[in-house]
């Protein structure tokens, strides 16, 4: 093999390890999966999201019908977040859905749940989902569970 083969071929070599990089670099930061469907816009209210964060997918029964759009604190209720959230508009949800937050495995990424209700009637672009459950805060389960341990202590008896 002369020297300009082998240029070439580690050069190839080269191109496809920094395309594989980048492809890698947008499935991380969740571009990877950027659709050119129509959506809708839903929102919702949650006392406490976590570590949600935009571009978080949104999910019914493990499949991804969308992404979460815009965070914010409600301008009305500053105890509220509201979250938007873009979804696939192939998908259609009853107006008793319940939105949760979740985490992928003891410590992933956090995503938005849709819990199917069953009434007939539907969400349509720009509602706000009513029922929700904010996100599960491991180091606040975590304290409540010592401080009740301690609390249940048993408590020495008097001398006599």
């Amino acid at each position: 093999m002369n020297r300009a083969v082998i240029d070439l071929w580690v050069g190839i070599f080269v191109a496809i390890g920094l395309g594989a990089l980048v492809f890698l670099a947008f499935k991380v930061g969740n571009l990877g999966s950027v659709s050119s469907s129509d959506s809708y816009e839903l929102s919702a209210k949650f006392d406490n999201i976590g570590g949600l964060k935009i571009r978080a997918p949104v999910k019914c029964a493990g499949v991804v019908i969308g992404r979460v759009s815009d965070i914010k604190l409600d301008p009305e209720d500053n105890r509220l977040a509201v979250v938007t959230m873009k979804v696939d508009s192939r998908y259609k949800f009853p107006r008793d859905t319940f939105a949760t937050i979740n985490t992928s495995g003891l410590l992933g990424e956090q995503y938005l749940g849709f819990d199917v209700g069953g009434e007939p009637d539907l969400l349509k672009a720009g509602d706000t989902i009513k029922k929700t459950q904010s996100a599960v805060v491991l180091e606040k389960l975590i304290s409540q569970f010592m401080f009740s341990k301690a609390s249940e202590a048993p408590t020495p008896a008097p001398a006599k």
